[in-house]
Parts: C-alpha cells; sequence; structure tokens
C-alpha cells in the first residue's frame, strides 16, 4: 500500500495557481488504476477545493498545513487541531504590538470562518481580493478579533520577510505553538508567516494517512520550506526542478518543474515501470 501526496502551490499546481488538463487527466486515468493519491496544502477548503475540483480524490486531503484533515468523501473534517483562547490573546496581542494584522480562522459545525480587524497593505487586500472573487471564500471584518477566539485553528500574516522576524521571534521558541515562515511562490518579495497548534503539521497529518489508512510506504512532492515537515513523515522526497534549496536538498530525487507537469510526469513513469 503505497500513498503519493503532493503539496499544491508551486508543486502540482502551474504557476498560474492551476492543475493543467495533462495533469488532471493523468491522475484520474492512474487512480482509477489504483494510485493513491492525494494532496497536502496550506490553502484552506474553499479554495483548495475548487482547484481541485475535477480530479477524482479519494483519499482525505490534508488542509492548512496539517491544522485540517477533510474526508472528500464524506465531506466533513476529520481531524481539526485547535488553538487555546490563551494562545490567541498572545498572537493578537504580539501582533498589535509589532504593528501587524491577522486572518484568523475558526472552525465551527463543520464550517471555516474567515476574519480579519483591518487590511492594512496590498498584500492583504490582494489575499482577500483573489479568496473572494476566484474562490468564493468568505471574510468576515471584525471590530477586535479578541472576541472570537472560540474554535479557532490558524493565524495567517502576510507580508515582506523584514516585517515578520520580529513576530516569528516572538514565538518561535512556545513549544505550544508550530510556525511555517515561507516566501510566497507568486511574489517571492512577500512572506508568509502562519501559527497553529503544535498538534498540527504536514508531517502528523501524513502519519495520520498512513496510521488510519494502512499506508506502508509513501512519497511525497514538494517546493518549499514548509513542505519539509511533509517530506520528514515521507519514505521517498520529491522535488519539483523549481523547489528551493532546503527542498532540493533534502529530496531522494527530482523531478520536472510544476509548469512542466513534474508531478504527473514522475507518476507516469513510475506507473508504466510497474
Amino acid at each position: 500500500m503505497e500513498l503519493f501526496i503532493s503539496d499544491l502551490d508551486g508543486t502540482l499546481l502551474n504557476g498560474n495557481a492551476e492543475v493543467t488538463e495533462f495533469t488532471r487527466d493523468t491522475l484520474n486515468r492512474l487512480m482509477a488504476k489504483g494510485l493513491n493519491f492525494t494532496a497536502a496544502t496550506a490553502r484552506t477548503l474553499a479554495s483548495a477545493g475548487k482547484i481541485l475540483l475535477g480530479l477524482d480524490l479519494k483519499l482525505p486531503i490534508i488542509l492548512m498545513n496539517g491544522v485540517l484533515i477533510y474526508d472528500m468523501a464524506e465531506k466533513k473534517y476529520v481531524k481539526i487541531n485547535s488553538l487555546s483562547s490563551e494562545l490567541c490573546g498572545l498572537i493578537i496581542g504580539l501582533s498589535k504590538g509589532l504593528g501587524l494584522e491577522p486572518f484568523m480562522y475558526s472552525v465551527s459545525d463543520n464550517q471555516l470562518s474567515t476574519r480579519y480587524e483591518r487590511l492594512i497593505s496590498p498584500a492583504m487586500k490582494s489575499f482577500y481580493k483573489e479568496r473572494r472573487e476566484k474562490y468564493y471564500k468568505s471574510f468576515t471584518q471584525v471590530s477586535g478579533l479578541s472576541q472570537y477566539i472560540d474554535n479557532v485553528i490558524y493565524f495567517t500574516f502576510i507580508a515582506e520577510k523584514e516585517k515578520l522576524v520580529p513576530l516569528y521571534d516572538a514565538l518561535k521558541e512556545n513549544e505550544k505553538l508550530n510556525i511555517t515562515y515561507y516566501y510566497d511562490v507568486y511574489d517571492p518579495k512577500l512572506w508568509y508567516l502562519e501559527v497553529f497548534s503544535s498538534m498540527a503539521s504536514k508531517e502528523q497529518g501524513v502519519r495520520y494517512l498512513r496510521e488510519n489508512y494502512g499506508f506502508d510506504f509513501v512519497t511525497a512532492f514538494g517546493d518549499n520550506t514548509n513542505d519539509l515537515p511533509m517530506f520528514k513523515a515521507a519514505d521517498k522526497r520529491v522535488a519539483v526542478k523549481n523547489a528551493c534549496k532546503e527542498v532540493l536538498e533534502g529530496c531522494d530525487e527530482v523531478t520536472g518543474t510544476n509548469d512542466e507537469d513534474g508531478v504527473a510526469e514522475y507518476l507516469l513513469k513510475t506507473f508504466e515501470r510497474n
């Protein structure tokens, strides 16, 4: 029982954040023949679900860097890792002191909510606009995030790297938190800092799928530093050629770039060989 699992942006998706027709048709044909394939992403269901529409995925997908695992067949979250109200208060307080504004995510009754106070930068406005217009994602503006800290799972900050460094330094030693800190593959001048429970990661998400579905071998595909935890849980690590230095150094094999359908080509050659 082998599982193949791929990151989305910069890996499975092309430069337009889309699954190409070749990749879609190849994956569907291989899955019909028995390929066990799914995705692991920093995205939410709202955007990942639309991007993956047309792929006949039967296995759960790992969302928000492992914070959520969503069963595609049952249409429900089967794993949710929440943050305590104390941790939420800490994150909100530190961000205010540093002049940063987050998007804050919560899950209640199988529904994901995204709240924010102010869109203070072009990067935040672009993130908000794209997800509302392209993926029909719902955002709610509130006067104070501190009033909504029940069932919170995730904070996303988007800014130039130097603006995020103080917050990263303030949170990185907290054992109750996990942090992913990586550049935007569509605009390398911008960085993401995402904060969530230490119980969640792409690594833990892969382990959940391995243990609950009986997989004894996992091959993972990635391109960015937030894929390194997934690589830790995999038996074979494959980087796309456009991957960052850390991922290329940590992989076992390199396939074509995301704009060359590298993941689909690798899987096609693997199954043809077998």
